[in-house]
């Protein structure tokens, strides 16, 4: 009886060992990589293939690749590909628990430790003893802001002090940069954009033209030029009148012909490498035939896990080669743009590593890190949420990792009148506001606009009222009795577009003030965002009508929130306006133009909006009639200046220089590379946070928007007849 109980227990045993054994074979099979949203589709197509690994990838969409890191930390995900700068958030992630488990090498330099290694060469019989004897040299390099001919030298000669005050306060960080080359060398040659403002890229290549005149074209000092990029710095060096040159090791090679990698040496070149060195940070010299002496080195790209995963990831890796080997085979998009792979590159397993210690390792925190002081510059975002201050953070740590300066910092207030105070008193440097907001902040603030957001083609937009294509309404006339929707109070859109058209309809008398009580008396309810805050100093049953049709935080089920002006109110702003209208029974909404469009036809996932068509939605006219949602043009209440950023009438020109060249410079990384971080969109569910999710870009205030402005002043002066 013993022995046949023994032999089920073993038996028991076994089978328990097997199905734990199964499990974590299991675990094993299955690997999820996170990609930005844009990306998942192809990512989806890329899991698809069949390979020599039966390991399967799940796709997991985020925002970006901030968002990214988050889900691996979180455990949401296992895996992506990331670059030195991701690696460098990771490492300042709290309770950091990440590995870079696969590299991105180049095909040419399989074995090579790093991505490329920066080097400084010169003139093999240049007198020079010590580092302090650069001073006064001809100095050739890649390009403003690049790495190994800007970015390096500055880091590495400033930790030598050999290079002067960089964080002067009445100097922006990139003319500090340029100001303390300009002082220590005598020419040289910096291409590029060294602002991406013309004004204040002409102004700066004016002030410190010596930067400019090793160049083929001093005048022009941008690409293309002969004596830019990694072998135009060697040109000026060799043929130019150049002392030193900063470029990477793999260029130098092959000016001089000598082998690289895998590849032999080249009998092509004429330069003769016996007559330059290569200048060592200490000053010594090395051979151009011998083993370099480098600054700092970049890191490869790769990709990156969780500690967890890389116990486990060999088999992670064999499916990334595989995919890689099928992806090349016809060039696949996702080959290119999920793993990051082209003709010249391969993955290649490396010993897993942090990637602190991997950026360590390469001399390249430092580089990364470039932030001169102290005093340490700041440009501070006033925020009015929890939310929108999540976003600024995020931001921050995102464009600070990408070489933007100042650093970005957040002061969250309750409200945007606290906000416009706090930008006055200078608590915080800039917000963005709608026109009539600007407005506001202009008489009453002492503020200024500085930028202004972009919207595809167009600087401007138009305010239109939206109705169901089933309503019986006609007219403005229609419109009393009805219930509205409405952005915020004191929007161009929402509050001041409607109540000009119902002013100059006669609908509304221009001796009813207050306005917004007018409002409350034409319409049987509204949600009219912001109501309740003093400023406006409306009597409790009147702000109580005006809030009528609001509800608070719909997904946080916080009712204290109803008629905030900010998005912890659920129909605040154009996207809530339009949810107002859905969800609170609103009769009209009043938008912009893009909020129609960017919220239907499968645009918006949210469970209100997901089925939602355009077609189902109409124009109201204010000449009477209606039309199509796509015929704005000739269909609307007001053609609105853009929404503008803001800051202090009392800062100097040199700070609202500073101020203007960090957001551009946000606003070209992440419009161009949005898989990096989506600066324009929405942000864990909440829309319209610190830029509207309509805007495409930053521009400087243009021209072109200017007669805008003036019949929009025109407007305002109507309404703030009364207010």
């Amino acid at each position: 009886m013993s022995s046949v109980v023994g032999r089920s227990m073993f038996l028991c045993m076994l089978m328990l060992k097997i199905a734990l054994s199964d499990a974590r074979l299991l675990q094993r099979q299955e690997y999820k990589m996170c990609v930005p949203e844009d990306l998942y589709d192809l990512c989806t197509v890329m899991a698809s293939q069949e390979t020599k690994s039966s390991v399967k990838i799940i796709c997991v969409a985020a925002r970006d690749r901030m968002e990214c890191i988050e889900k691996i930390k979180k455990r949401e995900a296992d895996f992506l590909t990331v670059d030195p700068e991701d690696m460098y958030v990771a490492k300042n992630t709290p309770e950091e628990d990440f590995v870079v488990f696969e590299e991105i090498r180049t095909k040419e330099e399989p074995e090579a430790e790093f991505r490329y290694e920066a080097v400084a060469v010169i003139h093999k019989d240049l007198n020079i003893s010590n580092i302090q004897d650069l001073k006064g040299l001809n100095s050739c390099h890649t390009g403003v802001g690049r790495n190994v001919g800007y970015k390096i030298p500055l880091t590495k000669l400033q930790k030598k002090g050999i290079i002067g005050n960089l964080a002067q306060p009445d100097l922006s960080p990139r003319e500090n940069e340029l100001k303390a080359l300009s002082d220590l060398f005598n020419q040289a040659c910096i291409v590029g954009k060294w602002s991406p403002d013309p004004k204040i890229n002409l102004k700066l290549k004016r002030k410190y033209a010596n930067l400019c005149a090793l160049c083929e074209r001093p005048e022009v000092c941008d690409y293309p030029d002969l004596y830019s990029g990694y072998d135009g710095a060697l040109r000026c060096l060799a043929h130019h009148g150049g002392q030193i040159a900063w470029t990477k090791v793999i260029f130098v090679r092959k000016f001089f012909g000598l082998p690289v990698g895998i590849n032999p040496g080249s009998n092509d070149t004429k330069e003769d490498s016996s007559q330059f060195a290569y200048l060592c940070p200490d000053a010594t010299k090395v051979s151009i035939t011998d083993t370099p002496c480098t600054w700092a080195a970049r890191p490869w790209q790769g990709y990156m896990t969780n500690a967890a995963v890389a116990k486990s990831a060999e088999e992670l890796r064999r499916k990334i080669e595989n995919l890689a080997n099928v992806g090349s085979k016809n060039h696949a998009s996702w080959w290119q743009k999920i793993l990051e792979l082209n003709d010249k590159t391969i993955p290649k397993e490396n010993k897993a590593i942090s990637p602190g210690t991997y950026l360590d390792k390469a001399n390249y925190t430092d580089v990364v890190e470039r932030d001169y002081g102290p005093p340490f510059k700041v440009l501070r975002f006033c925020v009015t949420s929890q939310e929108e201050e999540n976003k600024c953070h995020t931001l921050s740590a995102a464009a600070f990792s990408r070489n933007i300066r100042p650093r970005f910092d957040c002061v969250l207030e309750k409200s945007v009148f606290d906000c416009l105070k706090s930008v006055q008193d200078n608590g915080a440097d800039v917000i963005t506001l709608d026109g009539g907001l600007v407005d506001v902040a202009m008489k009453k603030y002492n503020l200024k606009p500085i930028l202004e957001e972009q919207y595809g083609n167009r600087g401007t937009y138009y305010a239109v009222a939206v109705i169901r294509k089933n309503s019986t309404i006609q007219s403005f006339e229609d419109l009393r009795g009805k219930k509205s929707c409405h952005t915020g109070i004191g929007r161009t859109a929402g509050y001041n577009a409607p109540l000009y058209t119902l002013l100059s309809k006669g609908l509304i008398q221009k001796t009813d003030c207050p306005y917004p009580k007018a409002l409350s008396k034409f319409f049987d309810s509204s949600c009219l965002p912001g109501s309740k805050d003093p400023k406006w100093n409306l009597d409790e049953p009147i702000a109580e009508k005006l809030c009528s049709l609001c509800s608070g935080d719909l997904e946080k089920k916080e009712i204290s929130s109803k008629c905030n002006f900010d998005q912890s109110e659920s129909f605040s702003g154009y996207t809530g306006a339009f949810r107002c209208l859905i969800e609170a029974g609103g009769d009209v909404a009043f938008v912009k133009h893009v909020t129609v469009p960017g919220n239907t036809d499968g645009k918006n996932n949210e469970s209100w909006a997901k089925d939602l068509k355009s077609g189902d939605f109409e124009l109201l006219c204010s000449d009477g009639g209606r039309a199509s949602v796509t015929e704005f043009d000739r269909c609307h209440l007001a053609h609105a200046p853009p929404h503008m950023v803001v800051t202090s009438n009392d800062k100097s020109d040199s700070v609202v220089d500073e101020i203007r060249n960090a957001l551009l410079s946000a606003s070209e990384q992440f419009t161009e590379r949005s898989d990096l971080f989506k600066l324009f969109g929405s942000f864990n569910g909440k829309k319209d946070l610190l830029f509207k999710d309509s805007s495409t870009g930053l521009v400087s205030i243009s021209a072109r928007t200017s007669e805008v402005r003036k019949q929009y002043n025109d407007l305002l002066q109507v309404i703030n007849g009364c207010n």
